[in-house]
């Protein structure tokens, strides 16, 4: 699903944008998606580099039971054949 917004840009803004990417063929929208993306990226990037300052990972790395992360087994019983 896609959503339609509405941007107001000062005139210096409009016309270096129509000069880079024309109106023509969509071009203008996609070159907006595009820059938004990688702002919101950036973005993203940099909260979790705050992030892992505050709380860096340990020198050491931590090691992972992995039965910790299954769900416990369930044993059956099989039954025993009588012959």
């Amino acid at each position: 699903m896609s959503r339609q917004i509405i941007v107001e840009l000062d005139e210096g803004t409009a016309q270096a944008l129509e000069r880079i990417a024309p109106s023509r063929a969509r071009k203008r929208s996609e070159f907006v998606r595009r820059a938004l993306r990688k702002a919101l990226d950036t973005e993203a990037e940099r909260l979790m580099a705050d992030a892992y300052r505050r709380q860096p990972d340990g020198v050491e790395p931590e090691l992972v039971d992995p039965e910790a992360w299954e769900p416990p087994r369930r044993t059956t019983r099989r039954r025993r054949r009588h012959r």
